[in-house]
């Protein structure tokens, strides 16, 4: 039995914003925008892997949470504290180039780890955490 992960779930709080982001910077294709009430969610993923992809979604719509948890759910994505992903390149230092090019917002260069891995990081549109560790 395999088992994979197909989808992961990310908040934007702007779609055009993640689609800039998602789309142009890291060249991901999209897979999915699908509208309902004036909300977006958008889904992402790399050219060549169409079983895993990233559904970029509106925060804090879930009904059954209050008013006061739905602003507290975006403080924290304001913060950058609510999630995070992890992607991998075979080119680090060519990756973390055209993201800085295009202006994302690095939180770090890319660098050795203790833990032995190399990465580097930047927060997207939403504030979410995405660390892209080097393959090979």
């Amino acid at each position: 039995m395999n088992i994979s992960i197909h989808y992961a779930f990310l908040p934007h709080t702007d779609a055009e914003a993640a689609l800039a982001f998602y789309r142009d910077a890291l060249g991901f294709e999209v897979r999915n925008d699908v509208g309902y009430d004036g909300l977006r969610w958008l889904t992402v993923g790399p050219e060549g892997q169409p079983d895993t992809s990233i559904v970029l979604h509106p925060p804090a719509t879930d009904p059954g949470i209050t008013d006061a948890e739905r602003q507290t759910i975006l403080e924290l994505i304001a913060k950058g504290s609510y999630s995070a992903l992890t992607l991998a390149s075979d080119d680090l230092d060519a990756l973390f180039e055209r993201l800085v090019e295009k202006g994302a917002d690095v939180v770090q260069e890319p660098m050795e780890q203790p833990y032995g891995v190399r990465d580097c990081a930047f927060r997207d549109p939403a504030g979410n955490l995405l660390r892209i560790n080097q393959t090979a």
